[in-house]
């Protein structure tokens, strides 16, 4: 059995791999941004899930979340779910949030963070970059960014595999009711890197994987010079470095 945590996990994509988790046997440690939204997460909690709650927007709440988790079993992996599709709240939440958490967290055994198709439409350059959500940010770039970060993690961790999986476009409340990829594939590859044992899902570390497939990412990805610029960028952002 292993201890994961679930981020965003109240709906969609974040709820169907909790479920999928908690099914199995596993430790799940669900989140909310707030109470009122960790109310719908009362039928996990019943069956074993922790629930933990921080608005990812803001970064004391993420620092909490961290200690707190610290301070608990530790976790043997982290489904990066969390994420917004548009407004102010992109950056903080799809890359901010999800960079302290892996810098912060006594490091789990298993990363995976949810990039997006989207990521190609990425913009590589982290000029005039609003990292504090005062403006609205570009959902592409976010993919991008949170894509380079795990194959920086990767490449700097190297005995943590570290991995991005791209969901489909599948009808969540994000994705719409006319999204065409199957729904029910959409957390299996989140699932199955967090706590699969087939060495594949092992192993494996810095892929950018499609229902289980492994594609090649953006160009940027591999850039180990443009990850490092990442990762000073939110370094000083955010005065917690990434070691």
């Amino acid at each position: 059995m292993s201890r994961i945590l679930v981020t965003g996990s109240t709906d969609g994509l974040g709820r169907a791999a909790a479920e999928a988790l908690l099914s199995e046997g596993h430790d799940v440690v669900v989140h909310a941004r707030s109470r009122e939204r960790g109310a719908v997460l009362d039928t996990l909690v019943d069956r074993g899930a922790h629930l933990t709650v921080a608005d990812f927007t803001q970064r004391d709440a993420v620092r909490r979340v961290a200690a707190e988790l610290n301070d608990a079993e530790p976790l043997d992996a982290v489904i990066h779910n969390a994420g917004v599709w548009s407004g102010p709240a992109v950056m903080p939440v799809n890359v901010v949030a999800p960079y302290l958490l892996t810098a912060l967290l006594r490091a789990p055994r298993r990363l995976v963070y949810l990039s997006s198709s989207s990521h190609f439409s990425g913009r590589p350059s982290l000029e005039r970059v609003d990292w504090t959500g005062a403006s609205a940010g570009s959902y592409a770039d976010s993919k991008l960014f949170v894509t380079v970060l795990a194959a920086a993690v990767a490449r700097l961790r190297p005995a943590v595999p570290s991995n991005a999986v791209d969901p489909g476009w599948v009808p969540t409340k994000m994705g719409g009711p006319g999204a065409p990829d199957d729904l029910e594939l959409g957390h299996r590859t989140q699932q199955w890197l967090a706590a699969g044992k087939d060495p594949e899902a092992l192993r494996t570390s810095g892929g950018y994987w499609y229902h289980r497939r492994l594609v090649r990412p953006h160009p940027a990805v591999h850039d180990e010079a443009f990850q490092d610029r990442l990762l000073r960028a939110l370094a000083d952002e955010t005065g917690t470095v990434f070691t």
